[in-house]
């Protein structure tokens, strides 16, 4: 699946046509391209096949047929600071400004420096904090207008490319290679639900409904002689560490059969707990081991440590003990955007 952006750019250049049926070639020869024929990539092939094939001992009907992604680290760019924290850093100030007590707030002093070493030490719950109240005052419908707006003209400072162009492409392969064989994909994220579900259906298809993440409370409010829905400053839930996986549970009433995250402080859980789960079940965790193309972080495998995206060699030992498969970004993966040559 290639960013919307790049087809628009195809389609403009008289190549769109010729792209299209190049990839429709490539997808009958192989559902995953931009990753090197090795153990992860068979892994997920054979997963498939054997999940979706009539007859087969572990074969998944078709309404159990999910997989969960995390979305930071997973399917797109998370480093130096996740992207949902750009926008806060972008919406902070004139919050600060009507209310000038939250200057003296350690996550709002950090937030306002736009100093991104000093925002990304911070504490997962101070920054959690800053999000909820920066996210609150507004109906969900506003913040998702607002969310798609900032996305149309913000822009990563290291590529100097909209957002959308820096989701993985190898991922969204896998994304379009498990809904052509039944499975319904999900969005599993520890940042705002309310963030994300605006823009997860042109980013990665996957409907806004299909979305779990940390959400706060709505309040019933007649604002003008309008009923309307009103995001409070407050946490109702918390979609990180095992209240990834506990939380899915509870709002799907489902277990996925495959699971994708990246790092111990956010996915670990969820990871462990759908490979012990009964049935063939898939788990995969991304490594960020190519500081060339993208970045190196672990500090797995003696990768170097970072607060963002914390890959511990605990939760690499695990997965080696229990079978999941470990994605090398540098020795696994192809390309890793649409964009590189």
């Amino acid at each position: 699946m290639f960013p919307i952006q790049f087809i628009v750019r195809l389609a403009a250049s008289g190549l769109l046509a010729l792209s299209l049926s190049v990839t429709a070639v490539t997808a009958q020869t192989d559902p995953l391209p931009s990753w090197n024929d090795g153990a992860a990539k068979q892994a997920i092939l054979d997963f498939v096949t054997r999940t979706t094939a009539e007859g087969s001992a572990d074969f998944v009907p078709p309404e159990d047929r999910i997989a969960a992604f995390d979305q930071d680290g997973t399917l797109w760019v998370e480093h130096p600071i996740y992207t949902e924290f750009r926008f806060v850093i972008d919406r902070a100030p004139d919050l600060v400004k009507a209310h000038p007590e939250l200057a003296d707030k350690p996550a709002f002093a950090a937030i306002l420096s736009k100093d991104e070493k000093r925002i990304a030490a911070l504490d997962a719950r101070e920054l959690f904090e800053a999000l909820v109240v920066t996210l609150s005052g507004m109906t969900p419908d506003a913040l998702g207008e607002e969310i798609n707006a900032w996305l149309k003209t913000a822009r990563d400072p290291r590529w100097r490319r909209p957002y959308i162009d820096l989701t993985y492409l190898p991922m969204q392969e896998v994304l379009t290679f498990l809904r052509a064989n039944g499975y319904k994909t999900f969005i599993a994220t520890g940042g705002s639900v309310g963030v994300v579900a605006p823009y997860s259906r042109e980013f990665y298809g996957i409907p806004p409904e299909q979305v779990s993440g940390s959400a706060q409370d709505l309040k019933f409010e007649i604002v003008d002689g309008k009923p309307v829905l009103i995001r409070e400053a407050k946490l109702s839930l918390d979609n990180i560490e095992a209240g990834k996986i506990e939380n899915f549970r509870m709002v799907y009433g489902r277990t996925p059969y495959a699971q994708f995250g990246n790092s111990s402080s956010d996915d670990q859980q969820a990871l462990q707990y759908v490979k012990n789960s009964p049935g063939l079940r898939l788990s995969v965790a991304i490594l960020h081991d190519d500081a060339a193309r993208e970045y190196a972080y672990g500090p797995a495998q003696g990768l170097p440590d970072s607060p963002v995206g914390t890959f511990s060699q605990e939760m690499y030992d695990l997965g080696q003990k229990e079978g999941w498969i470990i994605v090398s970004m540098k020795n696994d993966w192809k390309r890793i955007f649409a964009f590189e040559d």
